[in-house]
């Protein structure tokens, strides 16, 4: 089979085929077995894709059917098939996330951990790096050379001197910094005069070696030794290679106790434990601190963050007060280098001829996010932008950079209450160049002053590729799921990831100034692709809680027989912040054709995008603010309401279901609204967010010891006594994200409040996100079970 799958897979761009030719069983009903199948059977996404240099042909990824192995394939944008790229061939591949120089006519980018040079003229291809060292941030400098970071060392690389240190810094002490006073010391100095003059002759010679490292251009740079009480996290070097900023945190500082992960089902035979990420409020993330480093002088000086705006207040002392807590001293404590939930790629950002850098600082509470550029001379922060908010910044939204002239900054903001884009030229005002209820994500400057971005301005669940430029903004795409998209070299056309309700991630290319896209890709199997699947409809279901118009995917027959009252599955996604009401591949790709499968048995199915969810504005965002599973269970009343009015739904017989987010969001239905929800399946499910990590739950709830309140409210745990209906509970056993702890302890408080309608289901091999086929059979079969024996 396996060469006759290569063979196919030469077929591309027209089909991927792995699965096998149509038949009649293609037509007919679905069955739980084969929506829960290896997702092989759909075909593969197209995964990372990037352009060929010449701008021609693009390169990407696809996995390959029954393996884990990712096989590269290059294709004509012409429309030709596309080509596996052989073993003996790969290197000459380009990669993904190159860099340009400010004519575009090189560019720059790692492959396997190696940094390659590209001519764009030629096609020339240099090999800059072979080492087992992992290069990475690679940029043009300003002399026409190539510098990059291994760990904490930067090299760069010239056509005439070839590689050579650009600059080291070391968490250390410096051995040749001048001792601290002591009084024994100096009288052995100046009592002992051939101890006086060994030190003389040693200090002599080390200053003869710095006075020959500076002159002599031969010579690596010295080491910078910033102390050995400090642990560097991060570090940007500049484009002329004058200047390093470096982010440290305290060495050996307490993170709070880590969990410990059983894991009983092990190939050793015993049960194994691993360490796993502490809860929230159990210590925050470990406040950093920001250097200048003067590359001439090799010496280091502490940027401080005094100039930040607001930075000294505590968004947070009502609470503080509250929980008598003593007062905030002194200035918040921030990060440069966030991770986690609140990461958001590079946070330091030089312009391309090294004059003028951009930080982006973080209150660890982030409640506030400040933008700021260096003043390189005085060592000393110069605020650019702020954005506050009393419930919490996005993690998202918060891209930056520098235009082409090296003086204007763009930045995106919700400071309107939605994503837009913004310019700021030298320290002058801000200007808004997009507005509107929708946002813009993804901005990618364009060479002639413009930008490309993602935006949704039709409706929320349609996204599209944007142009602003002269102050006014169009949509170049009509596609309705453009996913991301990438810039030729040349600039003038665009290579899109796009998707559709049933159409995995796959290619297309358009003009960079619109037109019609031209497909590259679809991987479907002809048996995927010959099913009728129902296309979900988007609607708006009327709040009744204030919330306006909440958007949903309804599933349903396309005629409803009069009379008939159709029993209810409604649908929970998950993360919280995410959203699943749009025109894209969804995430939950398997939910979907289990709908197909419930709206075939005689269901109605309704998957809505609750208060919280991405694509909707901050307000949108933050109504959960110390309040979760509250204002989004409202929702779900109405769109229950909803699908009794308008659809002929069958109150009396409905079921909930989702997992992560939206198993937590099950049990709030059945808890604190018995009745309601005749059954309910809760997968992957917080029990108690005490227990759940910090940098997402304390954005939402503050931390359990200053806002207990928020997470007594919010925590399903707490009104466990409610259920009357009947509950299933599946989780992965050895789940690092929502660890099964929650499960269990749900399990135990519901055997002392003598409930004896649920189940719980585990799985010990599966962790947050099955990988499994048969655990997401068995999984679902059970879901279905519930359903079908309490709903009908």
């Amino acid at each position: 089979m396996r060469p006759r799958l290569n063979a196919l897979l030469l077929a591309l761009p027209f089909a991927f085929a792995g699965a096998g030719a149509a038949s009649a069983q293609d037509a007919s009903a679905l069955t739980i077995e084969q929506v829960m199948a290896d997702p092989d059977w759909i075909g593969p996404p197209v995964e990372t894709a990037w352009w060929a240099w010449d701008g021609k042909q693009v390169q990407y990824h696809l996995k390959r059917q029954g393996s884990p192995i990712r096989d590269t394939f290059q294709q004509s944008i012409a429309g030709t098939a596309a080509q596996r790229v052989g073993d003996g061939e790969r290197d000459t591949l380009d990669a993904a996330n190159p860099v340009y120089d400010q004519q575009r006519r090189r560019m720059v980018f790692v492959r396997n951990g190696d940094v390659f040079l590209r001519d764009l003229r030629s096609g020339a291809l240099a090999q800059l790096t072979r080492s087992n060292d992992e290069e990475t941030q690679p940029q043009f400098a300003t002399d026409g050379g190539v510098v990059w970071r291994v760990a904490n060392q930067w090299y760069r690389w010239t056509p005439a001197g070839g590689v050579a240190q650009a600059a080291l810094v070391k968490a250390e002490k410096d051995p040749n910094a001048k001792p601290k006073p002591d009084a024994l010391r100096e009288q052995q100095l100046r009592t002992l005069e051939t101890l006086a003059r060994d030190k003389a002759q040693r200090d002599a010679l080390q200053a003869q070696n710095d006075s020959w490292r500076k002159s002599d251009p031969s010579r690596a740079p010295a080491p910078v030794y910033l102390g050995d009480e400090v642990q560097i996290v991060e570090s940007a070097l500049s484009p002329d290679a004058r200047w390093l900023l470096v982010v440290t945190q305290k060495k050996g500082a307490d993170a709070g106790q880590s969990g410990k992960l059983p894991r009983y089902v092990t190939e050793s035979g015993y049960e194994e434990f691993q360490e796993v990420r502490t809860r929230v409020g159990r210590n925050a993330p470990l406040p950093q601190t920001l250097w200048l480093v003067d590359l001439a002088s090799a010496s280091a000086r502490e940027v401080k963050f005094d100039a930040l705006p607001g930075i000294a207040d505590d968004p947070l002392a009502a609470l503080r007060k509250s929980a008598g807590k003593e007062p905030l001293k002194g200035n918040r404590d921030v990060q440069v280098a966030t991770s986690g939930d609140n990461g958001d790629g590079a946070t330091m950002r030089w312009s391309a001829d090294g004059r003028n850098v951009a930080v982006m600082v973080r209150a660890i509470d982030n409640k506030d996010r400040w933008i700021a550029s260096v003043d390189l001379a005085g060592g000393k922060l110069q605020p650019r932008h702020r954005l506050t908010d009393p419930a919490w910044i996005n993690w998202s939204f918060n891209e930056f950079g520098w235009l082409a002239d090296n003086r204007t900054l763009w930045f995106l903001s919700e400071q309107s209450g939605y994503s837009h884009l913004y310019t700021q030229h030298d320290s002058g005002k801000p200007v808004q160049l997009t507005s509107g209820q929708w946002e813009v994500s993804s901005p990618v400057p364009a060479a002639d002053g413009g930008f490309f971005f993602l935006c949704n301005r039709k409706t929320p669940g349609a996204y599209e590729i944007c142009r602003a430029d002269d102050g006014k903004v169009r949509e170049l795409t009509t596609l309705g799921g453009v996913e991301d998209f990438t810039l030729s070299p040349d600039g003038s056309k665009l290579l899109l990831h796009r998707s559709g309700s049933y159409l995995p991630s796959q290619l297309a290319v358009i003009d960079s100034k619109g037109g019609d896209a031209k497909t590259l890709t679809d991987t479907r199997t002809p048996a995927f692709k010959s099913r009728d699947w129902i296309e979900p409809e988007l609607v708006q279901v009327p709040s009744q809680h204030g919330a306006g118009k909440v958007w949903a995917k309804y599933y349903g027959p396309a005629t409803l027989e009069p009379g008939k009252k159709y029993p209810i599955a409604m649908f929970v996604h998950g993360a919280g912040y995410l959203q699943n009401v749009h025109r894209r591949y969804p995430a939950y790709f398997r939910e979907q054709m289990f709908h197909n499968l419930l709206v075939q048995r005689g269901y109605l199915v309704l998957d809505m995008d609750y208060r919280g969810s991405e694509g909707y504005g901050r307000d949108w965002r933050t109504a959960i603010y110390r309040n979760m599973g509250h204002p989004e269970l409202d929702d779900y009343l109405d769109g229950l309401d909803w699908l009794v009015a308008s659809k002929q739904g069958d109150r009396d017989h409905a079921g909930i279901y989702g997992g992560s987010y939206g198993g937590f969001m099950t049990f709030m239905a059945l808890f604190r609204e018995p009745g309601k929800f005749k059954a309910g399946a809760a997968l992957r499910p917080v029990v108690d967010w005490t227990q759940y990590n910090h940098e997402y739950t304390s954005n939402i709830l503050n931390t359990p010891e200053l806002d207990p309140e928020a997470y007594r409210k919010s925590s399903p745990i707490e009104y466990a006594a409610g259920l009357q209906d009947h509950l299933l509970i599946a989780h992965g056993m050895i789940d690092d994200n929502v660890f099964f702890r929650d499960s269990v302890v749900l399990t135990q408080k519901l055997i002392e409040l003598h409930k004896d309608n649920w189940e719980i289901a585990p799985y010990p091999l599966e962790r947050h996100s099955f990988t499994r086929a048969d655990s997401w059979l068995d999984e679902y079969k059970r879901v279905l079970k519930l359903f079908e024996e309490n709903l009908k």
